[in-house]
């Protein structure tokens, strides 16, 4: 068996296995980012409690936070309910249950399409690590109120209210983003639960018209599609937070891979599976995928034949940012996908470990006492808004924690 210990300072791993052998690599690495994590989430803790509003990113060096409705709320009380899970102390567990609960009014919340992210990776890890049944009513309400958000013509679920185009020549009255694939999970999680279909019914109807027209045929995905509720055909392919209509938003593709799996799990229909398979195979074959395995935010920034809508800022920019949330969510992506991927199951296990070995390193992670209490450096939020541009975000911790326990765990 092997014990941990967290101290201030490095590492502070205490290697007892009853063979009296030294832990591996991959083991001394993961307690390494938790022992970090320990000690900067020990200070992010005291902010937050001090604010009673959720940690968010940084900005000209101090903390931001976001109010309980906005859609990364689920975030903080999720990652906190991963370091329970790792380090099994009773600290952790407190503080996850208390802002967990905090968030309870959301499940009512029918403002927009992150409920998902917002309750099932606060309430979802709650009930998964503790089995309390009063979570589970929660979860089945935060569903039901994800499902007014469906239209039953176009067969997908709204993500914003009525919007601008990037390029304000438009109004998109039915936006959907790719991002959206992720809140399927609470979705299944409310079938399985309560044995009504109608929630998985949506969640596959959402899944395979995103297959039908958020993919190009080589697999990258755009990030908005507008569609008419009248006919529910698809009126504009666009983007709002990547480089160019026609671009990769590295962010996006993750959400893709990571969405078409969990879809893939919950169903078993190898459509999903072959999607994200492809959807992998394109973003970690990029040409412009760094050697370190860290994404820049888009991969066509700056590229012939791709042009940035009238009003993105992100041309301004004077380098080209990497967006470590995106590296972290596709190594959680591609950590479940190697189970199901046959012959390629080796090679995605292998890109995701080779990226966390990166997000794992002093280029990504924090020092202790630095970055606002975050344990990742570099991620890009909106480029287009010159928003959380090379800075920590919540979310970006969160896949990080959740791909390291799915790889110490082999999930």
């Amino acid at each position: 068996m092997i014990k941990k210990a967290f101290i201030t300072g490095t590492i502070a791993l205490i290697t007892i296995c009853s063979f009296g052998q030294k832990i591996n690599s991959r083991q001394a690495q993961i307690a390494t980012v938790f022992n970090t994590a320990v000690q900067q989430y020990s200070i992010l803790l005291d902010s937050a409690n001090v604010q009673m509003k959720y940690p968010r990113s940084s900005k000209n060096g101090y903390l931001t936070y976001v109010t309980i409705e906005e859609w990364t709320g689920g975030f903080w009380p999720g990652a906190l309910w991963y370091m329970y899970e790792y380090t099994q102390d009773p600290k952790w567990k407190d503080a996850a249950t208390k802002w967990t609960e905090s968030l309870e009014s959301n499940q009512f919340n029918t403002k927009h399409h992150d409920i998902g992210f917002m309750m099932y990776n606060s309430y979802g890890n709650a009930y998964r690590l503790t089995k309390n049944d009063k979570y589970k009513a929660i979860l089945v309400q935060s569903a039901k109120s994800l499902c007014k958000r469906y239209n039953d013509k176009v067969g997908a679920i709204k993500s914003w209210n009525d919007k601008p185009s990037l390029d304000g020549k438009d109004t998109m009255r039915y936006p959907v983003i790719i991002d959206n694939m992720m809140n399927l999970e609470l979705l299944f999680f409310a079938s399985k639960i309560t044995g009504d279909t109608t929630y998985k019914h949506i969640a596959i109807k959402h899944a395979e018209k995103t297959m039908q027209n958020h993919l190009r045929p080589d697999f990258s995905s755009y990030h908005v599609i507008n569609y008419d509720t009248i006919t529910g055909k698809a009126l504009h392919k666009e983007t709002n937070q990547g480089f160019a209509h026609n671009s990769t938003w590295t962010r996006g593709q993750a959400w893709g891979v990571y969405g078409f799996t969990m879809t893939y799990r919950e169903t078993g229909d190898k459509r999903f599976l072959n999607t994200a398979i492809k959807m992998a195979d394109f973003f970690i074959n990029n040409k412009n995928l760094s050697s370190d395995k860290i994404p820049n935010w888009d991969f066509n920034v700056n590229q012939a034949g791709y042009h940035p809508p009238a009003n993105a800022q992100a041309i301004n920019l004077t380098y080209v940012p990497k967006d470590a949330s995106a590296a972290a969510i596709l190594a959680s992506a591609l950590l479940e996908l190697s189970q199901y991927a046959g012959t390629k199951g080796a090679t995605y296990k292998s890109i995701a470990n080779q990226i966390l070995a990166s997000l794992s390193s002093e280029a990504y992670l924090a020092k202790t006492g630095t970055n606002n209490g975050f344990i990742l450096m570099h991620c890009t939020g909106n480029a287009n808004r010159l928003s959380e541009v090379d800075k920590p975000i919540m979310y970006g911790d969160y896949y990080f924690l959740e791909a390291l326990l799915r790889d110490q765990s082999n999930k």
